[in-house]
């Protein structure tokens, strides 16, 4: 059996992506599981180092720059429509890429997350008329996904499918797959991780997360705040920054905090182990992405969110709002952090000094976690698979395993 894998641009793609390899290994062990990746990904790496993938493939795809609330203003930019013609050639070229490459590896069936790439890979995959699944995180499917929807076997959905405009007959509800390492800890494993990360045991910790690729203005908010924040002497301030703000994020804290206070900040780039940091957490503060929400759903954490209003169809924001109905988390917007950071670290400092709604909102965010979502799609994507899939492959199988893991 062959599962073809695609996805990319950012970890809430790749994170739920690599949950259901997971759970597709644990079903069936004898499940070949091949990533295809976009040329140039700045995250192609995670993937390729994960266990449950057997190989990696890249092809090239384009990306058509759209954001939110910009109007004509982003028609008129030149720079923004050179790159999006440049890109449309990617794309055709990745058609042709995908096209050659599944005919080679003839998979039985493929598993599109979202990103770019899904697009030239999807469309390959329809060609051939090889069965695809796709997934959705967020309230507003992604364009990729949208492009190819026509084709698609069945439209797996993070949130009650009457919110979405696939048809009904072949959408189904599945939550948003997670690794099953998310999930709420007693007081003792709280206090072994806490020692594992350096943590006091009396420490109140901020996770600050902006997923895989970083958010600049959210890490600025929190960095210009941090004083107010660390105040507190039993403050901890866990910042992952994303993979490329790193460096900056941590000079900034050098140059502001004295070194008493700079001791009680660990900056981290990328981890594989957000779940510790954000297992400990008194607070999170995070973007609104379908994937970051499902991990701390599933923890039962507190959550300060401040939604991205700039991507497209303001996506983030109707996870946001989506939550908030449910008093499940506390939202900040990011033109009330533009106006004074402050709005961000008091909506924070409120939920340290304030127990029992944390504990609230933690509960009642907890009430919507969907725990078994990664497998529920890897069940729906072996369901596509007929029975005699494998034995019909065993000499291309036994071939194709000589040949490098990584391509």
């Amino acid at each position: 059996m062959r599962i073809v894998l695609t996805g990319g641009g950012s970890g809430g793609h790749i994170v739920p992506l690599l949950a259901v390899a997971h759970e597709l290994k644990q079903l069936r062990p004898d499940c070949e599981t091949i990533y295809i990746g976009q040329k140039g990904d700045s995250l192609a790496d995670i993937p390729a180092n994960d266990p449950s993938i057997d190989k990696v493939y890249t092809v090239r795809a384009g990306k058509l720059r759209r954001y939110h609330g910009e109007g004509l203003k982003q028609l008129l930019d030149l720079d923004t429509g050179a790159k999006n013609v440049r890109d449309v050639g990617f794309t055709v070229t990745g058609m042709a890429q995908s096209y050659r490459l599944l005919r080679k590896l003839r998979p039985d069936v493929v598993f599109v997350k979202g990103g770019f790439v899904g697009v030239p890979v999807g469309l390959a995959a329809a060609a051939l008329k090889i069965p695809y699944i796709t997934h959705d995180s967020d309230a507003l499917p992604g364009l990729a996904n949208r492009i190819i929807a026509r084709w698609a076997r069945w439209h797996a959905v993070g949130l009650p499918k009457e919110i979405y405009s696939y048809p009904p007959s072949n959408t189904v509800t599945v939550g948003v797959p997670i690794s099953r390492e998310f999930r709420e800890r007693d007081q003792a494993e709280i206090m072994a991780l806490k020692e594992k990360l350096g943590f006091p045991a009396d420490s109140k910790v901020i996770c600050i997360t902006g997923g895989g690729l970083g958010a600049a203005r959210l890490n600025d908010a929190i960095v210009r705040t941090s004083g107010e924040l660390l105040a507190d002497p039993q403050v901890v301030l866990a910042h992952l920054t994303g993979r490329n703000h790193e460096k900056q994020v941590s000079q900034q804290y050098d140059e502001l905090l004295t070194d008493t206070a700079r001791a009680r900040v660990e900056v981290v780039g990328y981890t594989t182990k957000l779940f510790e940091y954000s297992a400990v957490a008194d607070v999170v503060v995070t973007r609104a992405g379908g994937t970051s929400i499902a991990e701390f759903t599933a923890q039962g954490k507190a959550c300060v969110v401040v939604p991205n209003p700039l991507l497209t169809g303001g996506h983030q924001s109707k996870n946001a709002q989506a939550l908030a109905e449910r008093q499940a988390v506390r939202i900040v917007e990011e033109t009330e952090i533009k106006q004074d950071p402050r709005n961000l670290s008091t909506a924070v400092q409120s939920l340290l000094d304030d127990p029992a709604m944390r504990i609230a909102l933690g509960q009642k965010l907890h009430q919507l976690a969907r725990p078994d979502a990664a497998k529920r799609l890897a069940m729906l994507l072996l369901e596509q698979v007929p029975d005699t899939a494998g034995k019909d492959k065993q000499k291309t199988l036994e071939t194709d395993n000589e040949t490098p893991r990584t391509s």
